[in-house]
């Protein structure tokens, strides 16, 4: 094609005076570059040189500025290397220069068929595909089919090379487009990073400030404070005994305080005491009116009363049991003139209070429907370990409760004076 082209446009080729052709060639010296097939300037000059290159070397030798075409250039140095002229002698120490260990190792091969081969080997490899271009060409053994396939070799990975950088260039542009709208982003991003650290800065200046004013009046709180310490230091250096005497009162008030409480308590219980005074003369009175009567007493009243009279001055605990039943709960027990006290079973209550009340009970009543597992056994073996007894009410209700009340009665077996009157409920028996 560069022969064609140099043609078209008036370059007359010449022939160097007294060259071989490549068949002729015979001996161990390698071929010059001026030497060579007509065929092979071009993929030589345009493989094995970079036109930057190449352009250098043709200026230095010429001393003149080189064409300013790449094309041009490159029709012009292979018509310059046709024959024995300066820059074919220059070109050819510059590709001995550049390719001598390729120069070296292509030297290894003594036939043409070695050379073939080691041509595939640095074909295939493709790392160092000019200098195997050069390195062969010039060979001593290369012949002119040798010439022939390597030339076929190189145009064919030009055409492969040229449909890659066509990829190369669509990726290319297609790369450019994404840095263009990656470059986009990232403006906006800085942008919103460079508000984001404006506000960050306004704040961290607003907390400083606020900071600076906080420790204003921490300072001027702590100033009032030691004004105070002095002038309660200097009131009670000037009182001598200010400070018992303060004691003294407030141990005064609490004490009033609790002798009031303990007046309230001791009207409520005087009036509980008479109320069931009054409720047990009358159920005394009508169990006398029954009997002189003929007539059988009211079911349950011998066992009220008996169970009253078991129940007398004596402290019933009360383990479970809804919030709302509590008040019925105390009202039962304290009709029969017990002591009523109660444990919610572990839900506020705690533990250590369960243990308390139960060292403190002399019957227990556990309400198994609304109390913690915990305090079930808590219940359980303490009363067992102690001998005391413990009535089990499966339904949180008043009137269980009341069934259960009636049904305590003493055991006949526990009737000894040199042991304590246990009492047994419904649900023993």
């Amino acid at each position: 094609m560069c022969e064609r082209d140099q043609q078209s446009q008036g370059v007359a080729v010449l022939k160097p005076a007294g060259a071989l052709s490549v068949a002729g060639i015979s001996g161990s010296r390698r071929k010059r570059l001026w030497e060579l097939g007509a065929t092979a300037f071009c993929p030589v000059i345009g493989v094995c040189l970079p036109i930057a290159a190449l352009r250098s070397l043709v200026e230095k030798v010429l001393r003149a500025p080189a064409p300013a075409s790449d094309y041009e250039l490159h029709c012009c140095t292979i018509n310059e290397c046709k024959q024995r002229t300066p820059v074919a002698e220059r070109l050819h120490k510059e590709l001995d220069a550049r390719y001598a260990l390729a120069v070296r190792q292509a030297a290894a091969c003594k036939s043409t068929e070695a050379l073939a081969q080691w041509w595939a080997l640095q074909r295939r490899a493709g790392d160092q595909l000019p200098g195997a271009l050069w390195a062969v060409l010039t060979h001593p053994r290369c012949d002119t089919p040798c010439a022939d396939a390597v030339l076929a070799d190189v145009h064919m990975l030009q055409h492969q090379v040229g449909a890659a950088q066509r990829v190369d260039l669509a990726r290319h542009a297609e790369l450019q487009a994404q840095h263009a709208a990656l470059q986009r982003e990232s403006a906006l991003l800085q942008e919103r990073c460079a508000q984001a650290l404006t506000d960050k800065r306004a704040l961290i200046e607003r907390q400083a400030a606020e900071l600076v004013r906080l420790r204003a009046e921490l300072i001027g709180r702590d100033t009032v404070i030691a004004g105070l310490c002095e002038q309660f230091k200097a009131l009670e250096a000037s009182v001598p005994g200010l400070r018992t005497r303060v004691e003294q009162a407030a141990q005064i008030t609490a004490q009033l305080a609790r002798i009031q409480t303990l007046e309230r308590q001791a009207s409520h219980w005087q009036q509980r005491a008479a109320e069931l005074q009054q409720w047990r003369q009358a159920q005394e009175e009508r169990l006398a009116q029954g009997t002189a009567a003929g007539t059988p007493p009211a079911p349950g009243a011998e066992a009220d009363i008996e169970a009253a009279q078991l129940l007398r001055e004596k402290s019933v605990l009360c383990v479970g049991g809804r919030s709302g039943s509590v008040p019925i709960y105390r009202r039962l027990i304290e009709r029969t003139g017990g002591r009523f006290l109660h444990h919610d079973g572990g839900e506020e209550d705690s533990s250590a209070q369960l243990d308390v009340n139960l060292a403190a009970a002399d019957l227990v009543i556990c309400q198994t429907g609304c109390i913690s597992h915990d305090a079930y056994w808590r219940v359980k073996d303490h009363c067992k370990r102690h001998g005391k007894q413990c009535v089990f009410v499966e339904k949180p209700s008043a009137a269980s409760l009341a069934r259960e009340l009636r049904a305590i009665r003493v055991v006949p077996a526990a009737r000894d004076a040199a042991g304590p009157v246990r009492v047994e409920s419904a649900l023993e028996r």
